[in-house]
């Protein structure tokens, strides 16, 4: 999936921009946490490569990215339904209706390039907004996710449903994968923590960037950390390899001898908000590639459909259900 091997000087060091302290990770606090639970070893990520591209050439007669996505652009952006479950308890964890429509339009404006990427031509539309009172989902959100998820989720493999509770400080969200639906689908979703929303108190993850990067999860994209420097990085050409994820916000690095400074500004790293800004052109053929082999609805053996017709000038992908 990558060819990026060639060798060139040796890293250089890492200056701070002063955004504040490394933590180690995308957590609320400084401290040497994870941002969610996406890290996957070598091999998982090799077989689940190896799968994409094998659904693809059963699916359209090809696993070449490239060739296929200009078919798939052809056919009009994605327009993703979103059902919005507001975990909460009492009035701990409420989300009002301008909250989570805020949190729609940043989602718009990262995938559509607005903050300084490539446009992924992924939009997305909120399809429903519902309310749980639950303390024990609300406060134990990864303990409870099965019950959660078999009462609230709705809709298909190309409806996404994200909910907002109390995740915690050291991890501020969780995903699914695409390759996963298939064996669970009930368990199909975003979680994020109700704090990292736009205009949330969680001090350098207010932006609504949590949600940008778990739902890159489930749209297909591995950390731009994946596997270090080891081949096949994140399996996506135009990320450069990168050791370890971003910590704050660097003014520069380069951590792999593989040609490319670190993608420490790509949302599918782990650097404070203030410091994300953009996804790849790479980044969004393999969001298009991976919605046609597992999202897309089935019309046939190698028959590049991605929709269920026209809506508004884009191509809809799921109804609400």
């Amino acid at each position: 999936m990558s060819d990026r091997a060639r060798v060139r000087a040796a890293p250089v060091a890492e200056p701070d921009d002063g955004c504040g302290p490394d933590s180690g990770a995308r957590t609320s606090h400084p401290g040497p946490h994870p941002r969610d639970h996406a890290h996957l070893g070598h091999e998982e990520v090799v077989a689940m490569l190896a799968d994409l591209r094998r659904t693809l050439a059963d699916r359209y007669g090809t696993s070449d990215e490239r060739r296929l996505d200009s078919t798939l652009r052809r056919a009009g952006r994605l327009v993703v339904p979103v059902r919005f479950h507001v975990i909460h308890n009492g009035r701990r964890g409420w989300l009002s209706n301008k909250d989570v429509r805020r949190q729609i339009s940043t989602l718009n404006a990262a995938y559509g390039g607005a903050k300084g990427g490539v446009d992924t031509h992924v939009r997305f539309r909120l399809a429903s907004h519902g309310h749980t009172d639950s303390a024990a989902w609300f406060y134990s959100p990864r303990l409870y996710e099965n019950s959660m998820k078999r009462r609230l989720r709705k809709g298909g493999r190309n409806t996404l449903n994200v909910y907002t509770a109390a995740v915690g400080t050291d991890v501020l969200g969780f995903s699914t994968f695409p390759q996963w639906y298939r064996r669970k689908p009930h368990m199909d979703g975003v979680v994020i923590d109700y704090r990292s929303l736009p205009g949330g108190s969680f001090r350098h993850y207010d932006r609504g960037y949590t949600a940008v990067h778990e739902i890159g999860h489930w749209l297909g994209l591995f950390h731009t950390f994946e596997n270090g420097c080891r081949t096949p990085g994140d399996g996506i050409a135009d990320t450069p390899y990168e050791a370890r994820p971003a910590e704050g916000c660097p003014y520069s690095r380069d951590t792999c001898r593989q040609r490319g400074r670190d993608p420490i500004h790509n949302f599918m790293d782990y650097a404070h908000d203030s410091c994300m800004r953009e996804f790849t052109a790479g980044q969004g053929r393999r969001i298009r590639a991976a919605w046609a082999a597992y999202r897309a609805p089935r019309r046939g053996a190698r028959s590049v459909d991605l929709g269920t017709g026209p809506a508004a000038g884009a191509l809809s992908v799921g109804a609400p259900r």
